[in-house]
């Protein structure tokens, strides 16, 4: 039976026993090492969205988390333009549109923020403190669709996107403390002596 045109995918065996000789496939079909770097890429960008799952399960504000699910959503095509090459036609790509819009939340988000005169720690809240593990992730994400984008044809607007993914998430984390009315954790220089 096929699947309808809105049924992105239809499963109905999880395991396939395809990848236990170390194989996966691409989303154009074909089969790369799963220690191909844009396996990496696409694995990192997964373990970002599964990170921000945890957060939304939380108690986060409900400003951050209807821009939390829209990306969870965004994520999904971040991986699927990394699995597949970017000379194949005619398949969901990182857009300019994409990026321009974390850059409105950014803006948005970051206006009512007290201005910086510290580095901020993680912490505050725990949607805070989740925001923050996410946005190490997201940068690691970024460094290995930079390295799959040196080994393999890719979109260079992924990179662009997950760079500018992770400094939302920043100013998300600092607008989680601040819409529960809890003052950041800050870096007090010399504070361990």
């Amino acid at each position: 039976m096929s699947r309808a045109a809105d049924e992105p995918v239809r499963l109905t065996s999880i395991y396939t026993r395809g990848g236990d000789a170390g194989e996966t496939s691409l989303g154009d079909g074909s089969r790369v090492s799963k220690l191909d770097a844009r396996i990496g890429a696409y694995g990192a960008t997964d373990e970002l969205n599964s990170l921000l799952g945890v957060v939304l399960v939380g108690d986060c504000p409900p400003a951050v988390r209807e821009a939390l699910v829209r990306i969870q959503n965004e994520l999904f095509d971040v991986g699927a333009d990394l699995c597949v090459p970017f000379s194949v036609q005619d398949r969901l790509r990182v857009t300019q549109e994409m990026i321009d819009r974390l850059e409105v939340l950014c803006d948005s988000f970051n206006e009512p923020l007290p201005e910086l005169k510290s580095f901020v720690l993680p912490g505050g809240t725990a949607a805070a403190a989740g925001l923050h593990v996410a946005r190490t992730s997201c940068r690691r994400a970024e460094r290995e669709a930079l390295v799959a984008g040196i080994e393999h044809d890719l979109n260079p607007l992924v990179a662009v996107y997950l760079n500018r993914l992770s400094d939302l998430l920043f100013i998300l984390s600092r607008a989680a403390n601040a819409l529960a009315g809890v003052d950041e954790p800050l870096w007090k220089p010399g504070a361990t002596r």
